[in-house]
């Protein structure tokens, strides 16, 4: 924007002024990828995510027009950014009652308009993906009928044949962008907000980095395409992540269009609804200082000495030598020859899970640089998953707050023995149709991030008032459609999107937990996907105690451990390594908290514990204050 913009050195020291105090710790010195990488972390923890249906109220504090016609502190008239016409009136304007569906006109009504379309990360034409379907962050109002026209094009420089010239001057055009090879269909804005267009595009790659190899990232180059298919300028990697044709378009877009003061206000208001902001209004030189490496065009080094250090029923942890390159980005780890990685780490070792118990897998590593070159395989390492173990299959349910109104809370545990990547994961739920008598899957709600063994994370409504839990405390806090049930809709921890790994309720049926709180009892020690309430222990409605936090039984375990115990399983003895002199007590423990076994100073004279006398099975051998987990063949 041009109208009320502060000389740049004033741009600067105002926009500092409203960045929360130590927003941006840990940035200092950080350029390339890794300073992405560290602006990724911060703008995604901790943010508040709201429900579609409220934006069109939201949008009152954050897309009021107070720079062009309205110079006001009380309009109420939206700025739409692809029908404002800068230099004089505009054409129409709408207040934020005037939301529609669809437009066969400019001038008729507004629509929600996704900036990175919904194509680019939705599950399906049906189920949107929250939290990005209402991040405000890439969300506008926007005319309805230049909406739908735009469809899922790409924005973008135009070429000399227009298909649709609209009243502000912006068009939908064939592809012109220098050095790119899409030449299909692109909408190209007025110059007064192709700035703001660049760092919204930009703040989307790095706010949801980790999840961007899974979004639709394919484009065409076919200069006849009219359909608005597949032309996302993502390029599949999570690091640079846009085409560098693309990045060199948006560069010098927000270098000719600076930031504005309409963006420092959005920005801000943006930060004190959802809790995160758009980096490159507050710093727009990041934008340079992150997309300007100069990768060689080398492959990197081979990592070395590949072991398995661990094997379990269902993981396996593997480590290496680090590639001696400098340029290194990180790992790919493949499993059985397959050509797809089976997971990318920035690490020298990593877990991976969901195996087969009782089963050999042969593992390679393969290291690539910022050129995304990628390095030859390194040594193959065998492993064989044990027929069981005492860790879970898999993530949790272990608390399910159904309360009044929006008293909504889960929480899941990672009690699987090695730390989890959430990003694999999401909560799904069925809802019911009262029109048509169907059930259907709803919206669903991707986690992010990374759980610890032994740790859990909280998911909360942002309207609960629950009396024990704040939105402050939750990881997640969200208004999707997931956290909004009732009791009586069948909901769902899913793995890999679809995979169901936990539930609450039944399917394609009315369930009857309303007004209940249920807590997962201590002797169910896997999830299950088909609900059972056995494994539950109902409480009364708003009942929340203890959410959050770990049982006496989980907060030791969580603990560091000071000794090693081996073999596990085992047959007759058990060995602890470590300095065992000073334990006084050492017992064994069933599931359900029971001692079943006790020896006072067990370590005088030897460094056994004999369980020749146990039964099959899993137990504790809790030594003092510390608690390991074994089972006995």
């Amino acid at each position: 924007m041009k109208k009320f913009l502060l000389p740049i050195i004033l741009i600067s020291s105002f926009i500092s002024a409203q960045i929360p105090a130590g927003y941006y710790d840990g940035t200092t010195g950080l350029t390339g990828y890794a300073l992405k990488s560290k602006l990724h972390d911060i703008i995604a923890a901790k943010n508040i995510n709201w429900n579609y249906g409220d934006l069109q109220n939201l949008f009152n504090q954050t897309d009021l027009d107070r720079y062009y016609d309205h110079d006001t502190t009380n309009t109420t008239i939206l700025l739409d950014i692809y029908s404002e016409k800068p230099d004089g009136p505009d054409s129409y304007e709408y207040t934020s009652s005037q939301m529609i569906g669809s437009a066969g006109a400019e001038g008729l009504g507004w629509n929600r308009e996704h900036m990175i379309p919904q194509s680019t990360f939705s599950t399906s034409s049906s189920i949107s993906d929250y939290p990005m379907y209402s991040d405000l962050n890439f969300l506008i109002p926007a005319d309805a009928r230049i909406n739908q026209l735009r469809n899922n094009y790409p924005y973008g420089i135009g070429g000399n044949t227009n298909f649709y010239n609209f009243t502000n001057t912006s068009r939908m055009s064939n592809a012109a962008i220098p050095n790119y090879p899409y030449t299909g269909r692109v909408y190209e804005p007025i110059n007064e907000f192709k700035g703001d267009i660049a760092r919204t595009l930009l703040y989307f790659v790095v706010r949801y980095e980790g999840k961007l190899g899974s979004f639709n990232t394919a484009y065409s180059t076919s200069s006849t395409i009219t359909s608005a298919t597949d032309q996302c300028p993502f390029d599949g990697t999570e690091e640079r992540a846009v085409d560098l044709p693309y990045i060199e378009m948006l560069k010098q877009w927000s270098t000719s269009d600076p930031v504005s003061q309409r963006e420092i206000d959005r920005n801000n208001a943006v930060y004190s609804i959802q809790k995160n902001r758009n980096p490159f209004i507050d710093h727009p030189e990041w934008i340079n200082m992150i997309w300007s490496e100069t990768p060689d065009t080398m492959a990197p080094l081979v990592p070395s000495s590949l072991v398995s250090t661990q094997q379990n029923a269902h993981f396996v942890n593997l480590s290496w030598s680090p590639s001696s390159d400098t340029d290194i980005l990180g790992y790919r780890i493949y499993v059985n020859g397959s050509i797809t990685p089976v997971a990318t780490t920035k690490n020298t070792s990593i877990s991976i899970d969901h195996l087969d118990p009782s089963t050999t897998y042969n593992f390679t590593v393969k290291s690539f640089d910022k050129g995304y070159l990628e390095s030859p395989q390194s040594n193959t390492v065998t492993a064989t998953t044990l027929a069981s173990d005492s860790y879970t299959s898999d993530l949790m349910i272990v608390k399910y707050i159904e309360g009044t109104g929006n008293n909504k809370a889960l929480e899941i545990v990672n009690k699987t023995g090695h730390e989890v990547n959430l990003n694999n994961y999401r909560i799904n739920i069925q809802l019911y149709n009262n029109t048509s008598g169907n059930y259907y899957s709803a919206d669903t709600y991707e986690l992010e991030g990374k759980v610890g063994n032994n740790e859990s994370v909280v998911i909360l409504n942002p309207n609960a008032t629950l009396s024990c839990y704040t939105n402050d405390q939750a990881r997640f806090v969200t208004a999707s459609d997931p956290m909004t049930f009732s009791g009586s809709q069948y909901l769902e921890l899913a793995y890999n999107k679809t995979v169901a790994v936990d539930a609450i309720g039944a399917k394609f049926t009315s369930n009857s937990n309303a007004n209940v709180s249920l807590y997962r009892k201590n002797t169910t020690t896997q999830p299950n996907s088909t609900f059972n309430i056995s494994e539950w222990d109902s409480y009364t409605v708003d009942y929340c105690q203890n959410l959050g936090t770990l049982s006496t039984y989980d907060a030791v375990l969580a603990q560091n451990n000071e000794f090693k115990i081996y073999p596990n399983p085992v047959n007759e003895n058990i060995f602890v390594t470590g300095k065992t002199e000073n334990v006084k007590s050492a017992q064994i423990l069933d599931f359900s908290g029971k001692v079943i076994y006790t020896e006072k100073n067990p370590f005088k004279n030897k460094k056994n514990i004999s369980v020749q006398s146990l039964t099959a099975g899993s137990y504790l051998l809790k030594l003092d204050d510390k608690t390991y987990q074994f089972i006995k063949k």
